[in-house]
């Protein structure tokens, strides 16, 4: 036992060397030319002419502006949706709701790509292909997002829910005054998983978008990065490191509150 209570943390600390140094390597070779990048050379000095070229290179403000609006959309569908059938599985009675539910949690086990075909047939019919709302539409009813409310609505004492009817609240309302700021915290929890996972986001939205008025980062880094394009590690890796540097900086800031969230939003 005493040699486990050793080797645990030893296992975990090699796990996260070997899981956080594809990210190091993209940040020093940011910061370097690509011949002392690629060589290691600890006495190089540090430029930051890659981000200049990367930057000059594609309508990088066009990409933030597409992917801020991407996951802005997507969380605002998913918090109204997810609230309401949450809150409808929760707290009101109808027939059927257990088998509905379990239809919902049933999209958990169906991977995004297998519905890919699907979705673009149906984007076509109503015309939004190469649209923000083309990418974000299907991602808008979430069976993980619909699960989590659920679990928040079910803790909140029912003594609140009957206060609110006697002062003389209507269904929305006692969902709006009640229940909603009671799930504060899984909101939070939730917001965050959706939007790193929306913001990474790349298959979908390739398929779905044809021009730079609507593609997302990612899209645009792989075009940026293709070998026709000349592939230069350090211009390259400066891109990276412009992509995932709003939700890096957005955790260095709010990491306390991010793991607090995820710890109040435990299943119940």
């Amino acid at each position: 036992m005493s040699l486990l209570r050793h080797i645990e943390p030893l296992l975990a600390l090699v796990l996260a060397v070997i899981w956080i140094s594809p990210l190091v390597f993209a940040f020093w070779a940011a910061f370097h030319t690509s011949t002392d990048a690629v060589n290691f050379n600890l006495l190089a000095p540090w430029t930051l002419e890659n981000f200049r070229t990367a930057w000059e290179g594609a309508p990088w403000l066009r990409y933030f502006l597409n992917s801020f609006l991407l996951v802005s959309s997507v969380l605002i569908g998913q918090f109204i949706l997810c609230t309401l059938a949450g809150f409808a599985f929760a707290q009101v009675e109808f027939r059927g709701k257990d088998i509905v539910f379990v239809l919902v949690l049933l999209q958990l086990f169906i991977l995004p790509e297998v519905l890919i075909v699907e979705n673009y047939r149906i984007a076509v019919q109503l015309g939004l292909i190469d649209s923000i709302l083309g990418i974000g539409a299907p991602y808008m009813a979430s069976a993980f997002g619909i699960f989590l409310m659920r679990q928040a609505f079910k803790s909140v004492p029912r003594e609140l829910d009957e206060m609110a009817r006697v002062e003389g609240c209507s269904l929305l309302g006692v969902l709006w005054r009640v229940y909603v700021p009671a799930a504060r915290p899984t909101y939070l929890a939730y917001a965050l998983v959706s939007v790193s996972t929306h913001w990474n986001n790349f298959l979908w939205p390739l398929v779905v978008t044809n021009s730079d008025t609507t593609r997302p980062l990612t899209v645009g880094l792989s075009i940026f990065a293709a070998p026709e394009n000349g592939v230069d590690i350090s211009v390259i890796s400066a891109a990276t490191v412009m992509v995932i540097a709003p939700l890096l900086i957005l955790f260095l800031i709010f990491q306390r509150q991010f793991v607090q969230a995820f710890l109040r939003a435990g299943i119940k």
